[in-house]
């Protein structure tokens, strides 16, 4: 959900980023409106007619999330294609960051109802593309992975780790329109999904939450 400030080929720089503050992670508290950012960043500008189409729900529905999608700033009205019977729409960002610590703390509700959006949304790719799996060419086959590695760190290790990961994705083209019209022949979409997932030993969760009489076996008063 975060992404480095690098050149125009790697992940976007600020000024194509939102970062949520409390409003916005509100605003995205629904799966519906992840999805509609989500598609309007992927696809480009369109309606909430065909919106709704890709997403299976009605277009008033689809209209009345991106009313307040607009009203939150992460999407706006393309003037440029609308016309008085129908509104085209576009994302204002590339991008969303939920990096900061403190919110997360003060709206845990809105955060994990974003980020278990955010997570269907991720299980859903993936369920696409192993239905189309045996259809590909061979050669996108052979590049398709799924995997995942037991590792024993520390916060700190964890986090070095992510940055590492960060580094060596922000060197490959990212999908953006201009990237898109540079890139060789053959070149298609790859969505590159990380997950770092704590998964605490109970005797460590334990000892986390205990204070320090806890922690060491001795008895609280």
């Amino acid at each position: 959900m975060t992404d480095p400030n690098v050149g125009p080929d790697g992940p976007q720089t600020e000024a194509d980023a939102v970062v949520l503050d409390a409003k916005g992670l509100r605003a995205l508290a629904h799966p519906v409106r992840v999805q509609l950012v989500g598609l309007l960043r992927k696809y480009g500008p369109s309606t909430a007619t065909r919106l709704a189409e890709r997403l299976s729900v009605n277009s008033g529905t689809a209209s009345y999330h991106l009313r307040q999608l607009g009203a939150a700033g992460f999407v706006e009205e393309d003037t440029e294609r609308g016309n008085a019977r129908e509104r085209w729409w576009r994302s204002v960002h590339r991008t969303t960051w939920l990096n900061d610590p403190d919110l997360t703390e003060r709206e845990p509700e809105a955060t994990l109802a974003y980020l278990q959006s955010v997570a269907a949304i991720y299980t859903l790719r993936t369920q696409q593309t192993l239905n189309e799996l045996q259809t590909m060419p061979r050669a996108w086959r052979d590049s398709f992975d799924m995997s995942d590695w037991a590792l024993r760190l520390t916060p700190e290790e964890t986090a070095v780790l992510y940055q590492e990961l960060r580094d060596v994705i922000a060197r490959y083209r990212r999908d953006t329109p201009e990237a898109a019209a540079r890139a060789p022949e053959g070149a298609e979409r790859v969505a590159v999904i990380t997950y770092l997932l704590p998964e605490l030993d109970a005797s460590t969760a334990a000892a986390v939450h205990a204070g320090p009489e806890d922690a060491s076996g001795t008895e609280r008063p």
